[in-house]
């Protein structure tokens, strides 16, 4: 909701996020030998039509369900403190090799890639940071203490 209501209506964030995320995309994908290219929204590896970046693809919404996830179960401040920060880095980093992967996957197949944008990689993103709030929940809530809940 937050985001919704206070960070949405600002689209030069989404925007600068966006950007953010082709650049590191380009350079992951640079890295493992693919000429690509970045304009706006759109980044594609020569030969292929390419993938838009939209709002929602640019793991802000992401970045909020886990913090939130975070903010709501108890635990001490320093831990969240710096665990936010860290999860939101590996949550950019992992949606950037998602996207990585997609734009490969574009090489081979339109369908491939549309059906690996709607399931598996939804499924993988979401598992994931399922897995980072289980694990600070079993390491560092407050709850960590008496037992492990997972």
């Amino acid at each position: 909701m937050l985001y919704n209501f206070l960070l949405k209506p600002y689209t030069g964030l989404d925007m600068a996020q966006v950007h953010i995320t082709a650049a590191t995309t380009q350079w992951m994908l640079e890295t493992l030998g693919h000429t690509t290219f970045v304009k706006g929204r759109e980044l594609w590896i020569a030969g292929t039509s390419g993938l838009w970046i939209g709002d929602n693809c640019n793991a802000i919404p992401l970045f909020a369900l886990f913090s939130g996830f975070i903010i709501s179960f108890p635990g001490n401040i320093k831990s969240k403190a710096w665990f936010i920060p860290l999860g939101i880095v590996l949550i950019f980093l992992f949606n950037c090799i998602r996207i990585a992967l997609l734009a490969i996957s574009e090489l081979h197949s339109r369908a491939w890639t549309e059906f690996n944008h709607t399931y598996t990689f939804t499924i993988i993103i979401y598992g994931f940071i399922f897995l980072l709030w289980i694990y600070w929940v079993n390491r560092h809530s407050l709850l960590a203490k008496k037992k492990h809940v997972v």
